[in-house]
């Protein structure tokens, strides 16, 4: 019976066309832009915080996290970003789509969905074109409290006062969803 299921499956997405196998790849490139961008921001803050803790952390995040952001967006063709409910920068408040859908992972966190299972593709049009956005969840880890925890010291808390006097991304917990990435390019 599996393998019946498994040839119905497989003949049912060679029946809908490239459209279903194009979707699959676009949400893998868009993934992996995602992976991208978090891998090389987690590198950049650890390798900052064993030179100079979490001052040094926030300097990155500061001074370094654009330049990062665009080299992975010219690699990759998408505009990658990040967002999430509790801004830290301003220039990152999220849009009415990207509200809706941070609204939603967190509904469906309450609700036991594992993170790694979370992500979002799909299509808008704007001026009559078709647009592709992508969405996946950016989830506090351990490291992430010494900036984004209840306890911060004194000296962070000076530093994110200085740096970001709008902070809202403050007091979270290990496991809890601080924001997302954020994806979108135009289709032809």
């Amino acid at each position: 019976m599996m393998k019946r299921t498994r040839v119905t499956g497989l003949a049912l997405m060679l029946m809908a066309g490239p459209c279903v196998a194009d979707a699959l790849t676009d949400r893998e490139e868009a993934r992996q832009a995602s992976m991208a961008l978090g891998g090389a921001l987690k590198q950049a803050l650890i390798a900052s915080m064993k030179e100079g803790g979490p001052l040094a952390a926030i300097d990155v995040c500061n001074l370094s996290a654009m330049p990062i952001t665009e080299q992975v967006s010219e690699q990759s063709q998408w505009a990658v970003a990040r967002t999430s409910l509790k801004i830290r920068n301003p220039d990152n408040a999220p849009d009415a789509w990207e509200r809706e859908q941070l609204e939603a992972f967190q509904a469906q966190l309450d609700a036991g969905a594992s993170p790694d299972s979370l992500e979002v593709l799909q299509t808008e049009y704007r001026d009559g074109k078709p647009v592709q956005r992508y969405m996946k969840p950016i989830m506090v880890q351990g490291p992430c409290l010494a900036c984004h925890g209840s306890q911060l010291s004194a000296e962070v808390t000076q530093a994110l006062d200085t740096h970001y006097p709008q902070d809202q991304a403050r007091g979270y917990q290990t496991g809890e969803l601080r924001g997302a990435f954020t994806l979108e390019r135009p289709l032809p």
